[in-house]
C-alpha cells in the first residue's frame, strides 16, 4: 500500500455548475485524508487498461480525521499536511502547493456530478507522496497551520487484510468468455 496525505473538502450543501467564485458557499468544513492505494493492483489494471478506483476503494482505505468546521480555518489553501510512518516523516507539504485550487475542484466536481451535503473531496496531495505501508506500521497523520496550531490528526496501524485479495479479470477471446486469474 502506499499512502497520500490530502486535505478534505467536506460540502454543506447540494450543488450543481458551482462558479469559482461562490465555492465558499457550498464548503462546510475540512478534514484530514489518508488516501490509501494497493499500487501494485492498480498499476496491474492500468497496465491492461482498465479502471484503477478500485485500488483505492478498499475497506479502511481512506482514513479521516474529526471534521473541522470552515470557521476554523482561515486559509485552506495555506495548510500544512504531514504524515509519519513508524515515527519518520514521509511527507510534509503546504496546501498552497497542489495543483489545483479548492475554488477549482469544486467547479470542476459539480459540472460532472451533482454535490450534495455530507459529500467529501480529497484536494489530491502535495509533493513527496507515494509512501510505502506495510502491515504493522504505525501511521501518523497531521494538519497544521503555518504556525504550527494543529487543526487534527489520525493515528492507526497499517493491517494486512485477512485472507488477502486475488484480481480475477475476464477476458474476451474470438467472442468467448474465458476468465483468467492474474
Amino acid at each position: 500500500m502506499h499512502h497520500e496525505i490530502e486535505l478534505g473538502v467536506v460540502i454543506g450543501k447540494d450543488g450543481k455548475d458551482v462558479k469559482r467564485e461562490d465555492w465558499d458557499q457550498y464548503v462546510a468544513g475540512y478534514a484530514l485524508g489518508i488516501d490509501m492505494t494497493a499500487r501494485n493492483f492498480q498499476q496491474l489494471v492500468k497496465a491492461k487498461s482498465l479502471p484503477w478506483t478500485s485500488a483505492k476503494g478498499f475497506d479502511t482505505f481512506c482514513p479521516i480525521s474529526d471534521f473541522i468546521p470552515k470557521e476554523n480555518i482561515k486559509d485552506p489553501m495555506n495548510l500544512v499536511l504531514w504524515i509519519k510512518i513508524n515515527g519518520e516523516e514521509r511527507q510534509r507539504g503546504n496546501t498552497a502547493e497542489m495543483i489545483y485550487d479548492i475554488p477549482e475542484l469544486i467547479r470542476h466536481c459539480s459540472s460532472i456530478m451533482t454535490l450534495q451535503e455530507g459529500d467529501l473531496i480529497l484536494t489530491g496531495t502535495p509533493a513527496g507522496a507515494l509512501g510505502l505501508v506495510v502491515h504493522g506500521d504505525k501511521i501518523s497523520a497531521g494538519l497544521e497551520t503555518p504556525e504550527g496550531e494543529v487543526l487534527a490528526s489520525w493515528d492507526g496501524n497499517a493491517a494486512d487484510r485477512v485472507g488477502g485479495y486475488v484480481f480475477i479479470q475476464n477476458a474476451y477471446v474470438a467472442g468467448q468468455a474465458r476468465v483468467s486469474q492474474q
